[in-house]
């Protein structure tokens, strides 16, 4: 019985074990690319590395198994040695974007030898039409089914770019630079503060400098750059919105100001401090602080259209009040309205009659001088 479930469990491990795929336990160590970092097209590179083979019990490399390289560089050379316990075996070179290495072929005892490749890959960066990204290298190993081993895989990648693209994005970004500086310009030449967005300016002029210097090579630099004087205009936009907006609730303040000035003289006089028509004078003068006030809340929330829309409403509120509060005081002070006494005369007819009798007298007198005129022609 016991002997019958001891069969029964190593079969059971046997099949599981042979169900699942074995990964070797290799590694890639010492990899260099020259040059590093992004490159331009037709670009020569050169790729080193070392594929240290497994050690200790069972083989240094599974012989079912192939161990698979590629690349997507053009005019590739492979050029290898083996390496085996310190002696080195060169191997004849191979070209092309795959080097396929027959698991047979590195197959040793580990517990005999310790086995290394060292592995130099030359190649050229592809032409592209578009900026790319590139796999340089991919190392992997695929089992005796040909089923790749993606647990082991080891891959490096970069960018292949296509310069005219940083020159493409720089282009735009001047454009946009230019629009932002005439928009300095126009709100300068109103009198808006320019301050802030002159400095934010300045901040997009030297990222924009920077991605314009930088060699090919650095082209996520020169895109981090580009972004830069982007979000520098962007700012910049918006501090001179603020301040526009802030110029004109400043020159809302004015008539306001004004008025205040002439309601204060009715107030300081005994005589005045009651008029009738000083509450509608205030009323007005109080629409417009309201106004004002709501335009400083739009400010506050970032909304610089509907704040300058109120500050427009309170400067016309404003000067309503002050013009109302300076007819009144003159009528006060002078006795008579004298907007209101022209007015008068030309509802009450007066002024028409006035200017018939004119008319009649000047015509009169025309007639005389004309007589007199041609009496003395007669005369000779």
């Amino acid at each position: 019985m016991m002997k019958g479930l001891t069969k029964l469990i190593i079969l059971v491990v046997a099949i599981f074990m042979v169900c699942i795929p074995v990964a070797s336990a290799w590694s890639v160590t010492g990899l260099t690319i020259d040059p590093s970092g992004s490159l331009t097209p037709n670009t020569p590179v050169t790729v080193s590395f070392t594929v240290a083979m497994a050690s200790g019990s069972g083989d240094t490399f599974p012989s079912g198994s192939d161990l698979v390289m590629k690349t997507g560089l053009t005019n590739a050379k492979w050029t290898y040695t083996m390496v085996l316990s310190g002696v080195e075996t060169p191997q004849s070179p191979s070209t092309g974007q795959t080097l396929d290495l027959n698991g047979f072929v590195l197959s040793y005892p580990a517990s005999k030898y310790d086995e290394s490749l060292t592995v130099t890959l030359e190649g050229t960066s592809p032409s592209v039409t578009s900026t790319t990204n590139m796999t340089i290298l991919d190392v992997y190993e695929v089992d005796s089914s040909g089923s790749p081993i993606t647990s082991t895989e080891v891959t490096q990648s970069t960018l292949v770019i296509n310069p005219a693209d940083v020159q493409n994005a720089v282009s735009n970004e001047n454009t946009n630079l230019t629009t932002f500086r005439s928009d300095i310009d126009e709100k300068s030449a109103i009198g808006v503060d320019t301050t802030e967005a002159e400095s934010d300016y300045n901040a997009a002029s030297t990222s924009l400098a920077s991605a314009k210097a930088r060699p090919a090579t650095q082209y996520s630099s020169a895109f981090n750059d580009i972004a830069a004087a982007q979000a520098s205009i962007d700012a910049g936009e918006v501090a001179l919105d603020k301040s526009w907006a802030e110029m004109v609730v400043a020159n809302a303040q004015g008539p306001v100001t004004n008025a205040d000035t002439v309601i204060a003289w009715f107030k300081g006089n005994t005589s005045t401090a009651n008029d009738a028509q000083l509450s509608s004078i205030v009323t007005e003068r109080e629409i417009a602080v309201s106004y004002i006030s709501a335009a400083n809340d739009f400010i506050t929330n970032g909304n610089y259209d509907q704040a300058r829309a109120k500050a427009q409403q309170a400067y016309s509120e404003g000067n309503q009040s002050y013009n109302d509060a300076l007819a009144r005081q003159y009528t006060l002070t002078h006795g008579t309205d004298i907007l209101g006494t022209i007015g008068g005369v030309f509802k009450s007819g007066v002024l028409v009659i006035v200017v018939g009798i004119v008319a009649v007298v000047l015509i009169a007198v025309g007639i005389i001088i004309y007589r007199k005129r041609s009496s003395w022609d007669e005369l000779g």
